[in-house]
C-alpha cells in the first residue's frame, strides 16, 4: 500500500526494498557505495511509495544545480563516427554557458538503463532540467516524466508523439517534399530508402512522410530499416541493387550510410549519379569533402541544439514553453544526385 506522501520515511523505503537507511541514502542521493542494481531497485521502491524529500531537504533541493541533463543511448560504434549528436552538443553547450549552465552528460547501453539514470536524476535534484531524444513508440520516458511534472523536459520528437510534454522536432513532412519533389524533377521513378530502427519516432514521421509523397507523385519506393550502422547500410545497398528492377535513387537517414554505401555501390560497377543518385537525410562537413560529394538535407542541427537550451532555460524559469515544429530544411545539391540517364 502507498503511503501517504508525506510520511514515508527513508526507514520505510529501506525496509520495503530489503536494505539498510544508508544504502537508501546513497541510492536516492545519487552517491557511489551501492550497486547498479541495488540503486534502481531504491528508486523504484521510493516512487512506489512515493517518497518526497523532507522539508529541509526539499529547501536544498530548490537551489538550482545550473546542470541540464541529456543522456545519451546508443551503441558507441554509431555514436564514434555520426555527425548529428556532436553537432546538436555544440549547441546545447554553446547557449547554455551564456547562461551559466553546464551540460550532464551521461551514456547508457540500453533504455532501462537511461530510465534509471533519470529516476537517480530526478530524486536526487541532480539537475534543473532534462533533455529526451531519440524517442521510441511507448517509450517509458514519456511516463516517468508524467508522473514528475515538476521536473522540467523538453523531447525532442514531433509534437504527435510528445504526449504533451514540450517539444521541437522538423518538419518531417516537408523535408520528405524536398527530396522526393526533386528526384521526381530530375526524372527518378524508382526511389529506395533505407531508413532507422522502425521503433523510433522520428523513423515513424518519415516513413509516413516518404509515402504520402510518393504516392501523390506515382513512383516506386521501397524501405529498409537498419540499426543505422555502416554495415547494415551497406548490405540493404547491396540487397537495392541486387533486385532485377533495382532503384535509380537511394535516400539514407543518416550521412554515416550514405558515405559508407559508396564503396558497396562502386564495387557493384554502378557509376555515381550516373547510374544511381544518392541523397542524405543529413547534411555534415564529411557529406561536403566526400568522393563524390553527397547531396543532402540541411538543417543546421546546431541552430536546434542552440533552440532547445533556450526552451529548457525558459522552462526552468517557470515559463509556459509551447512545442515547437521548425520548418527550416533545405536541399544542399552536390555531386552524388543527378538526372536520370536513359541507357
Amino acid at each position: 500500500m502507498v503511503l501517504p506522501k508525506s510520511k514515508v520515511t527513508i526507514s520505510d523505503v529501506a525496509h520495503e526494498a530489503g536494505v539498510s537507511n544508508s544504502a537508501v541514502s546513497y541510492a536516492l542521493n545519487g552517491k557511489p557505495g551501492v550497486s547498479s542494481k541495488t540503486r534502481r531497485k531504491v528508486l523504484d521502491v521510493a516512487e512506489h511509495l512515493g517518497w518526497r524529500p523532507n522539508s529541509a531537504a526539499k529547501a536544498l533541493s530548490d537551489a538550482k544545480t545550473h546542470n541540464v541533463g541529456l543522456v545519451l543511448t546508443y551503441d558507441t560504434g554509431i555514436l564514434s563516427v555520426e555527425s548529428y549528436t556532436m553537432e546538436l552538443i555544440a549547441g546545447l553547450t554553446t547557449e547554455l554557458e551564456k547562461k551559466g549552465y553546464s551540460l550532464l552528460l551521461r551514456s547508457s547501453q540500453s533504455r532501462q538503463q537511461e530510465v534509471a539514470i533519470l529516476k537517480e536524476w530526478i530524486s536526487a535534484g541532480a539537475v534543473d532540467a532534462t533533455l529526451i531524444m531519440n524517442l521510441e513508440l511507448g517509450d517509458p520516458r514519456m511516463a516517468l516524466f508524467k508522473r514528475h511534472p515538476d521536473m522540467p523536459v523538453l523531447a525532442l520528437c514531433d509534437v504527435s508523439i510528445a504526449d504533451g510534454l514540450p517539444s521541437l522536432s522538423d518538419d518531417a513532412q516537408s523535408a520528405a517534399h524536398l527530396i522526393v519533389d526533386y528526384l521526381h524533377e530530375i526524372g527518378h521513378r524508382k526511389i529506395a530508402r533505407i531508413a532507422g530502427p522502425e521503433t523510433l519516432e522520428h523513423t515513424f514521421i518519415r516513413d509516413n512522410a516518404f509515402v504520402e509523397e510518393v504516392a501523390e507523385l506515382g513512383l516506386q519506393y521501397s524501405c529498409f530499416h537498419t540499426d543505422y550502422s555502416p554495415d547494415e547500410a551497406r548490405a540493404s545497398t547491396k540487397r537495392f541493387l541486387q533486385l532485377p528492377e533495382r532503384p535509380t535513387a537511394i535516400v539514407y537517414d543518416s550521412d554515416v550510410m550514405a558515405l559508407s554505401s559508396l564503396k558497396t555501390i562502386a564495387d557493384m560497377g554502378l557509376r555515381i549519379p550516373d547510374d544511381l543518385s544518392v541523397i542524405s537525410w543529413n547534411n555534415s562537413f564529411m557529406c561536403e569533402v566526400g568522393l563524390p560529394s553527397i547531396t543532402a538535407l540541411d538543417r543546421d542541427v546546431v541552430a536546434r541544439g542552440r533552440k532547445a537550451a533556450q526552451m529548457m532555460l525558459a522552462l526552468i524559469a517557470g515559463d509556459t514553453v509551447r512545442s515547437q515544429r521548425e520548418d527550416d530544411s533545405s536541399l544542399i545539391f552536390r555531386q552524388s544526385s543527378g538526372p536520370l540517364r536513359i541507357h
